[in-house]
């Protein structure tokens, strides 16, 4: 039995996609290592001795998804960690991480940082191209472009039975630091009309407030995963339109047609990377035809990339 350490983006967030990641995370780790012992640490959060103590006891410490890695880590570091907690801290592995934004090559203080963290005996998975750019422009060239753990079961036969046409309910999310009134009250308007019934789910801790400000107008799940797996589960006949990338993917966990809006690097570059069925938040007069249309969800995921990665760790 083997101790495993995640540095869990679900602890102290407030964003419930993180919870999608951390399930998604967890649920293939746990077929990894159908024998081990879990323990979870924060990212979001200053670590210090226990987090030290839980890694030198554990076989394996994964960083599990998000955008955490950015080029200027002394400055912005969602993972918040410091040249100090890399005296402590070795050989962790990364499992579908990605990069904050579109950036600069990473700095000084940065590329030391990584080079004392990351693993250089295992190689590490990143959730797209770009991440494994900027990695590589950081000296660390033991990286395969993965995807993100929540796209590691949309197989070809699970898409599949995703519907190809307009269902008759949507549900839908806004975003609470990247708002743009008047794209978000149109996208409002346009769902109103399409859809007989509008569900909205807030994701973020302040999306609830930011819908009220737009007008609301749409029957508002509970906050909280459980509150939209639910109506995903209950509703045969819904598809998913909005700017939350992961309320999108775990719609299509479970065979919903979703359509993404973008609002940053990460919708972007998955689309690039595999396909992932997005449209630009500001181009709705391609949202109205997408929605309108029947498509295909076919995904490019590399499952050889990701065979290669969990292969490393087979006990």
């Amino acid at each position: 039995m083997s101790n495993i350490l995640i540095f869990d983006t679900s602890v102290a967030t407030t964003n419930l996609g993180d919870l999608i990641i951390s399930d998604s995370v967890y649920t293939n780790l746990l077929e990894m290592f159908p024998e081990g012992r879990f323990f979870n640490t924060t990212t979001h959060e200053v670590i210090g001795k226990l987090t030290y103590r839980l890694h030198q006891n554990s076989k394996y410490s994964f960083v599990a998804g998000t955008n955490l890695l950015s080029s200027n880590m002394n400055f912005y570091n969602q993972w918040k960690v410091n040249l100090l907690d890399g005296i402590f801290l070795k050989d962790i592995v990364l499992m579908g991480v990605g990069w904050w934004q579109y950036q600069k090559s990473p700095n000084l203080y940065t590329r030391l940082l990584y080079k004392r963290l990351l693993s250089s005996t295992y190689v590490h998975s990143v959730r797209d191209g770009y991440t494994v750019q900027k990695l590589n422009e950081a000296g660390i060239n033991n990286v395969l472009n993965t995807g993100c753990p929540t796209i590691w079961k949309l197989t070809q036969e699970h898409c599949k039975l995703i519907p190809q046409n307009k269902a008759n309910s949507v549900v839908f999310t806004l975003t609470d630091y990247n708002k743009n009134i008047g794209s978000d009250m149109r996208l409002m308007d346009i769902l109103k009309k399409s859809y007989d019934f509008v569900y909205f789910w807030p994701q973020g801790s302040n999306d609830l407030e930011y819908f009220s400000d737009l007008g609301g107008g749409a029957e508002v799940l509970s906050p909280t995963l459980k509150g939209y797996d639910e109506l995903l589960a209950r509703n045969g006949d819904i598809d998913y339109v909005g700017t939350r990338l992961h309320a999108g993917i775990r719609a299509m966990q479970f065979k919903k047609r979703s359509i993404i809006l973008t609002v940053d690097n990460r919708a972007l570059e998955k689309a690039k990377d595999i396909n992932l069925p997005v449209v630009e938040r500001s181009n709705l007069c391609e949202l109205q035809a997408r929605i309108d249309g029947k498509w295909d969800t076919k995904l490019n995921i590399d499952f050889n990339a990701i065979d290669t990665w969990r292969s490393q760790f087979l006990e």
